[in-house]
């Protein structure tokens, strides 16, 4: 702003992606692949607050309110237009949330982005690099998937990588969720026979691919907690889609 220049997006890291260490390396990849193609992009860096979705969730109205107004007088300030976040509880919070407070954006997930800057030969990935031939699985996560539609963009992604896509038995809109949307990352889970995590990690499994492709960093711990729990981390590496595309390009 000072140099007068605006930028063309501005990434959203979020809360995952600024403090947790996992989800830090999903941060880099996809800032890496901005960089790569070129794209002229900001971050508000510590003017970015949590978006407010897990006081929300948690009940805490009063809380979200206080977080977006914040926010939103922030990105107003600044006059942005236009948003990507590689978070989906960041992204349905910006899109759906935020216009009945003010806050009026183009909100697009990072696998979106993804998908365009494939399309438009931005991002080239030719053979598919580590992926060639490798089994793929891809976990939909609920706030992208059965909340905003959006189930083809993170599959294109993949299928562009030479890599073979297997389907879980619920997969696109009767997905299972990996059990931490809703603000439930934060608490522990209620009175049950196996933990939702568990569940999901084994469909993943039981299809035998050695990549689980995510495109949340919730749903990245959840899977991984899983992968471990079954003792098939040296087998089974979980990773962002942003993560795959940074590896292959």
């Amino acid at each position: 702003m000072a140099k007068g220049e605006t930028p063309e997006i501005i990434f959203w890291v979020g809360c995952a992606g600024s403090f947790d260490q996992r989800a830090q390396k999903i941060t880099k990849a996809f800032a890496t692949i901005l960089d790569k193609t070129g794209m002229r992009y900001a971050i508000l860096g510590k003017e970015e607050m949590c978006t407010g979705d897990p006081a929300r969730r948690a009940g805490n109205e009063f809380m979200f309110q206080m977080m977006a107004y914040q926010n939103i007088q922030v990105l107003n300030g600044y006059g942005v237009k236009k948003i990507v976040t590689a978070c989906p509880h960041c992204f349905n919070t910006l899109k759906n949330e935020y216009p009945e407070l003010g806050g009026h954006y183009e909100v697009i997930h990072h696998t979106t982005l993804l998908q365009q800057l494939i399309d438009e030969g931005r991002i080239k990935l030719e053979g598919g690099g580590s992926f060639k031939g490798k089994r793929i699985t891809y976990h939909d996560s609920c706030y992208l998937g059965r909340a905003n539609g959006i189930y083809e963009a993170p599959r294109k992604v993949l299928e562009a990588l030479d890599a073979e896509l297997v389907e879980m038995k619920r997969c696109r809109s009767n997905g299972l969720c990996c059990g931490a949307g809703g603000a439930q990352m934060f608490k522990e889970e209620e009175k049950g026979d196996t933990r939702v995590n568990l569940d999901r990690t084994t469909e993943a499994l039981a299809t035998g691919a050695s990549i689980i492709a995510a495109a949340c960093p919730f749903c990245n711990t959840m899977m991984t907690d899983g992968v471990k729990t079954n003792e098939q981390e040296e087998n089974v590496a979980v990773l962002d889609i942003a993560e795959i595309v940074a590896a292959a390009m």
